[in-house]
Parts: C-alpha cells; structure tokens; sequence
C-alpha cells in the first residue's frame, strides 16, 4: 500500500465538509449545529485513517444528545434562528428533562431484588442477602470493610432489611476474630444506623453486645456519637448509661494531657452539649439544667487538658439558643418543667447554660454572645436618674453598680454587655454622666409609655429583672467641688442602705493602673461595703495595651499596672475581689460580667 503525504490544513478542511454533509442530510442546519467545534476538536488529536469516523461519530452523538433541534418541516425555515423566549423556553424543557432523569435514578425499589432473592433462595437459607449490588451478601468470607459499606449504604437509604441481615451477621454468623480488633466499632456503626432509622430495639441489643464483650475497644467517639442518637429515638436513660460507663471522667491522679484523656473529655462534654440543646428545644428544662451542671463540673478539667476551645468546638450558640427558646415558653406557660429531675431551675434558663460556658475556654464569638445578650437583656428602659436617695426607683428587684473615674470607658461597657449601641450616652467628653442612673432590664412590657407618660400598663416584670446604675464619672467631669462631694456622700448611703444592691463593677483603666481618683472610691467602698454586696474590679480598655485591635485580642495588663492595683486594692480591705480584663472594642469580658450580673437578677 502507497501512503501520501496530506497537509494538516487539507485534512481540516475535509473534515468540514464532511461535518457539513452529515449535518444536511440529517436535516440540520450547520450555523445551528457544533459541527465546526467537533472537527477542531477530533482533528488534531487523530490520525488521518480514523479522522473521518470519529468526526461523524462525534457529530452523530451530539445531534442525538441534542434532541430539540428538530426540524421544522419547512426546508426554507432551517436556518432561522431561535429567538430568545424559544431558548430560554428550551433550556427550561431541558432542565427539567434532566432533573426528572436524576429523580428517577435516586428513587430506589426494592421490591425486585426481594422478589430475585426470595425466588432464587431455599427455605433456611440467604439470612445474610442484601439489596445492595456491590454487596449483595455476607458470609464468613466477606471482610469488616464489606459490613461498613453495608451499613452505610443501608443507613443513608434507610433500608431496615438490611440493617436486619447485617445484624443477623455480626451477631450469629461472624466468625471469631472478624474485623481484626474493631468488632466493637462495626456493632458502634450498626447500632448508630438503627437508631437512624428508629430501630431501637436492634440498636440495643447491639449495644449489649458491645458492653459485655469488646468493652476494649470502645472509642469516645463512637460513645458520643451512639448518646446522640439515643436522644434522638428520646431513650435518655440509656443515654446517660452510656455517658456514665463509657464516658466517665479520668481519675484525678491521671495525666489529663494525654491525647487519649483529651479525647475523652471532650467527647463527654460534647454529648452533655448534646443532651442540654436537645432537651431545651424539647421544652424539658430540667434535664438540660442537669445537663449544663455536669458541663460545669467538667469545665476546670477541660481546661487543664490543654484543650483550646477551637479544638473543643462546644456547640454553645445551639445550647444559648435552646434555653432561650425554652424560657420564652416558660415564661407564657406553655412549658413546665418535670417532676422526676431534682433539679433547681434558675430564674432564666440561659443562665444555666452561661454558667457552663463560662467554665470552658472562651471562644470570644460574637455570635455566641449577640444570643446570650438578647436572650438575658430582652427590653432595657430607662427609669430615672437620682441625685439623692429621695429620687430613687422602688427597692423592688437586684441592682448592678457601674462607678469609675471620668472616661474609662463605663457607658461603653453597659452597651456592649446589652448588645445596645446607645442605651449609655457614650461622649468624647469626660463626665457626661451627671447622676445615678437607672436602667430597668426586662421589665413588663410598654413599662417605658408607663415612664414617659404616666400610662396605667398592666402586667409583671419578668422574674430576671434587675436595675443597671451607672454613676456618675468622678475625676474629669466638669462640676464643681461640692457638686463631687455631694455625689461622694449620696453613694455612700446608697451602698449602704441599698438592700436589693448586689454587685458593683469598679471599672479601671488597664492602661494607667487605679489613679488617685480610683483610690478614693476604693477607700470610700471599702469602708461601708456590706458582706452581701460583691465588689468587682474590670480593667477596660484592656485590647489597648496590645499592637493591633483583633477580635480575637485576649488582653494584657503591664505586671506594674497589676501589681499597683493589688496593692491598693490591699490598703482599702478590698485584697481579696476578683478582677476581670475587658474591652468594648473586642467584646472582651462579656462571659464574666455576666456571671457577676446573674446575682442581681436572681434577687
């Protein structure tokens, strides 16, 4: 045989030629058909021997592919083009064609292959055949990467028979030493897939097995994951079963850093997460309380794992979330909390879950705390504002006392911690705050028309409701001496004869330490601060003191700074309170502040 050389070029353009007889005895027309597209694409990667079948194949498949370019019947007409309400009604017919495809090829029926294998089967016989064609049966040679495939088929399609065949397998038929050491995890899988699917009763006995015979092999991951589902088919008591055998804390002589003792906690922690969200959202308040004082216990541990809270990853916006939920309906009645959980319920549900937050490594989320916000400072109004004892609302509910030096940030602290932007007039001007003023948090509703306008509104505070004081700014604030003084001596009664005061926030500025100003009010508290009054000191500005303002700025304080605060602290009887870092920019402190403000709104 004589072989000729052929140009590239002359192959082209026999190709396209060829590409455009096709198209026109196929009734297409080739301004309308990638025929052009075909011939570059098949040409260049071709020999020349092949070229022309694979050219016509390609066209061929394509016209068949496209379906709705059919021919109008009028020859003179092939060439015209589609006008846009046409295409777009083509690509509508398309894509439903498509999606209908995609429908029918996830719908899954299993009735034909139960009928094939009960008619192929003896009687006695195929205990262990599935509906799945990739494994279509188990025996004693099929491997334990066979029963995960099982499993995990049959769960996502919610196939109960082979759940059953499966269950069948592993607990009569596996031969001894199948799955080489992770028997417990196939049992872990097949019990979590029942219970997908509402088999409790496969589930458990599952889990028995597991308990009595590869208690060795048990993972926290799976006993977390097993707890979860539980709660979803509402088994609680086997759910603390599990916690409490499987998921028990390290004893305290155990090195808690190891990775197996770090796994452990945090698996225990997420499940208590899991029981506390779910039985908020379910309206059992009693049972998710429980739930948040056994995180509460397990926070100290958490932390001397070494565990950070991004490892942790605690759900706590879902838990916030669920007790706010269940609060509201709490509060309208619709919700009432259970009689066989001895559990004392605080005056608002999220406090419950802020207390185990609190515990744990802080995440500083804003989201988390925008939830825990709201959900605790649901109305804010402002009462009054007192120069003298006189002026005063009712002693009728907690009050939380904000007092410092002239621009040390106390108006911007009360808004961060309400998630308000202006319930605290804030201004560049030190002593803005020129008396004691009164903020009532969630009190009735339309308290505030009962406030401005004398209106009669009916109805009771919420059983969290307590006044927020901010005082006025000592130091700077632009009034004379005995303006000061009579400030001085109106806080001095109020500290001491106030009986609903609870708590009052000293508020410092962590740049510059306590001035001379901070000294004289910690003179002044120290001297007549009642045993039930807690005295808290709040360093602000603390983001300040480090280069780059972050959300994720956790705060400094220069060692000089600290210890002239201890030291003062010390000289005015006051050695012994509790300091907290803060900051309005960073949101830095809000998990702390709250702790100490519950105490107000539990009066």
């Amino acid at each position: 045989m004589i072989y000729f050389p052929i140009k590239r070029e002359f192959v082209l353009l026999t190709c396209t030629l060829l590409s455009v007889l096709v198209c026109q005895s196929l009734a297409f027309s080739p301004s309308l058909h990638p025929a052009a597209a075909v011939v570059a694409r098949v040409a260049p990667t071709t020999t020349t021997t092949s070229l022309y079948v694979n050219v016509a194949t390609s066209i061929l498949r394509e016209s068949m592919e496209s379906g709705g370019d059919k021919p109008s019947g009028d020859g003179n007409n092939n060439n015209k083009k589609l006008s846009r309400p046409e295409r777009k009604a083509l690509e509508r017919e398309t894509k439903e064609r498509r999606l209908m495809s995609a429908k029918r090829r996830r719908k899954h029926d299993f009735s034909d292959r139960s009928e094939a294998l009960q008619g192929k089967r003896a009687p006695g016989e195929g205990r262990y055949e599935l509906h799945s064609n990739s494994v279509s049966q188990l025996s004693k040679e099929s491997t334990a990467d066979d029963v995960v495939k099982a499993i995990k088929r049959a769960q996502n399609l919610h196939d109960v028979h082979d759940i059953r065949a499966i269950e069948r397998f592993l607990l009569e038929e596996a031969p001894s030493g199948f799955g080489y050491g992770y028997f417990g995890s196939l049992l872990s899988r097949l019990a979590v897939a029942a219970l997908h699917m509402d088999e409790q009763q496969l589930a458990l006995k599952a889990l028995d097995e597991r308990r009595l015979h590869h208690t060795t092999s048990i993972i926290p991951m799976e006993s977390a994951a097993i707890i979860r589902g539980l709660l979803r088919v509402h088994n609680v008591t086997d759910a603390f079963q599990v916690l409490d055998e499987e998921l028990a804390l390290p004893p305290p002589e155990a090195d808690l850093t190891t990775e197996e003792n770090q796994e452990l906690v945090k698996q225990r922690a997420l499940s208590l997460g899991s029981i506390a969200s779910r039985h908020f959202f379910e309206g059992e308040p009693k049972r998710a309380v429980q739930a948040c004082q056994l995180l509460t216990e397990i926070g100290p541990v958490a932390r001397n794992t070494g565990i950070t809270a991004d490892e942790m990853n605690m759900p706590w916006a879902r838990i916030l979330q669920g007790a706010a939920q269940c609060e509201t309906k709490r509060r309208d009645g619709t919700v009432k909390a259970c009689e066989d959980v001895e559990v004392e319920l605080p005056c608002n549900l999220v406090y419950s879950a802020l207390n185990a937050m609190t515990a744990f490594p802080s995440t500083n989320d804003d989201r988390t705390y925008e939830i825990l916000s709201n959900s605790l400072v649901r109305r804010v109004v402002f009462i009054t504002g007192a120069i003298n004892m006189a002026g005063c609302p009712p002693a009728d509910r907690g009050e939380a006392v904000f007092i410092g030096r002239s621009n040390v940030g106390k108006s911007s602290l009360v808004n961060m911690i309400t998630n308000r932007k202006s319930l605290a007039y804030t201004s560049k001007t030190p002593g803005k705050t020129q008396q004691f003023n009164f903020f009532a948090v969630n009190d009735k509703p339309e308290k505030e028309r009962e406030v401005r306008y004398g209106d009669d509104i009916k109805g009771e505070k919420d059983p969290d409701s307590f006044y927020m004081v901010d005082l006025p700014g000592f130091g700077f604030a632009k009034v004379p001496e005995q303006q000061r003084q009579e400030w001085a001596r109106f806080m001095t009664e109020y500290i001491q004869t106030r009986k609903t005061l609870k708590v009052i926030f000293h508020l410092v500025d962590s740049r510059h330490g306590p001035t001379a100003e901070d000294a004289r009010i910690m003179k002044q508290v120290g001297e007549v601060l009642p045993k039930r009054v807690t005295y808290v000191v709040v360093l602000t500005k603390a983001d300040k003191n480090i280069k780059g303002v972050a959300k994720t700025n956790d705060g400094k304080v220069a060692r000089n700074v600290m210890d002239s605060l201890r030291e003062t602290m010390k000289q005015h009887r006051l050695g012994n309170a509790p300091v907290i870092l803060s900051s309005a920019e960073t949101k830095l402190g809000r998990d702390d502040l709250w702790r100490y403000l519950r105490g107000a709104a539990e009066s």
